[in-house]
């Protein structure tokens, strides 16, 4: 019966003469309605403010965690491939090293112009000069250009050129000019040959 008495109390109940400024003069239902949404505001209000929070941790949390789960993958890439990667070193080094030798020091630049003299005469070619030309110094290595100047017919020539390239040492060939002579099918031909030495060993 007390719930319904209650009802019956708020039917009874004039909102628009409620004296605000003395809630405790109000009827006892409506100040228990009162408090319980009072309670029910301040509990949704705390609890938006600490879910806000929490969200906004989470985010972060999970922002984070993609972060390290991507730094995790790459570092666990890395080292499955560890052992690939070192065997790689050590080749790329023999490469490398096979390389520097193929490059000559100061004292095998003679020997050098001594195998082109030797494959301009093997190919029955007139040699008119081989000069060397002023080193040039780039950041890694010196280059050394040569000024070849023969004269033979064209595949003569080609044979030259082609027994240049295929010198023990690094040799490239560079600025082609072949123009013909006086004595037809005589050609002259004349080409720069670049050969480099390493910096260390220069220094």
């Amino acid at each position: 019966m007390a719930l319904q008495d209650t009802l019956d109390t708020l039917k009874n109940v004039d909102f628009n003469n409620l004296d605000v400024n003395n809630v405790g003069s109000w009827p006892g239902p409506v100040k228990i309605i009162l408090l319980v949404i009072l309670f029910v505001m301040v509990l949704a209000i705390g609890y938006y403010w600490h879910i806000t929070d929490k969200q906004t941790d989470l985010a972060r949390s999970e922002a984070k965690e993609l972060d390290l789960r991507k730094e995790y993958e790459d570092k666990a890439g890395q080292a499955a491939n560890l052992e690939a990667l070192r065997q790689q070193k050590i080749e790329m080094e023999a490469t490398f090293d096979g390389l520097l030798r193929q490059l000559p020091t100061d004292t095998e630049v003679p020997g050098l112009l001594e195998d082109i003299t030797r494959t301009a005469l093997d190919n029955d070619l007139t040699i008119e000069s081989i000069d060397l030309q002023a080193e040039r110094q780039t950041e890694f290595y010196i280059e050394l250009p040569i000024l070849v100047v023969v004269e033979g017919t064209y595949h003569k020539i080609g044979s030259f050129v082609s027994g240049v390239a295929n010198l023990s040492r690094i040799v490239t060939l560079h600025d082609f000019e072949i123009e013909p002579t006086d004595n037809p099918p005589i050609l002259r031909m004349q080409i720069l040959a670049k050969t480099y030495r390493y910096l260390e060993e220069a220094s």
